[in-house]
């Protein structure tokens, strides 16, 4: 098996700590194989679509990089460097392992997923539970849910004007009259009335 390659997404520049490894543009299948690491370089989607793809392939003993050329909702997530300093560290550094966040559709969220209201509606209709913990039960206008390093895994919270409450559980999940689901910030192509989001028995290898 060989040892790294990189995948490049989009017209980003290859950064120059990188230079010599394989370059597979954006081709996760063909990368899944043959690599032991692999280097995402590209925004938070391009690596919510790798890990999803290592999820399906059930391929999650493969070691992943993130080297961003800016901070993220994800590296801050997962507390990881961007930039020159994270292509280093995509090179040189160790993988340890740390919670993966999917939803039913086997879609990984590494940033942030937000519930919003169908376009038309200016509020969400429905109910939503992390764990047993009740986190809104009527109308709201966004509700967000993110990762965390520290289990249980994930955290979720309604907006609202000068307040904002954390509700930290393995799962999320919500029932409504109409949803549109946005993962790192690509919306679904259509609403949906049920989502849930949750820690895979199996986290990811993440290298630091």
């Amino acid at each position: 098996m060989e040892t790294v390659a990189v995948l490049v997404f989009g017209d980003r520049p290859m950064p120059r700590p990188l230079t010599g490894l394989p370059v597979l543009t954006a081709d996760i299948v063909a990368a899944i194989g043959p690599y032991r690491r692999l280097v995402v370089v590209g925004g938070d989607p391009d690596l919510a679509a790798v890990l999803t793809q290592l999820v399906r392939a059930e391929r999650l003993d493969i070691e992943v990089a993130y080297a961003p050329r800016r901070r993220t909702r994800a590296t801050r997530r997962y507390r990881v460097a961007a930039g020159r300093r994270a292509a280093r560290r995509a090179r040189r550094g160790s993988a340890q392992r740390v919670t993966l966040i999917r939803d039913e559709t086997g879609s990984v969220v590494v940033g942030r997923a937000s519930w919003l209201p169908p376009e038309g509606r200016p509020l969400l209709h429905g109910e939503a539970v992390v764990d047993d913990t009740t986190l809104f039960d009527g109308d709201v206008t966004v509700v967000h849910i993110e990762p965390t390093l520290a289990m249980p895994g994930l955290r979720a919270s309604v907006r609202r004007p000068f307040w904002r409450r954390w509700v930290a559980g393995r799962a999320a999940q919500l029932g409504s009259t109409g949803v549109i689901v946005v993962r790192d910030g690509v919306p679904a192509d259509r609403a949906a009335r049920r989502s849930t989001f949750y820690r895979h028995v199996e986290g990811w290898l993440l290298v630091r």
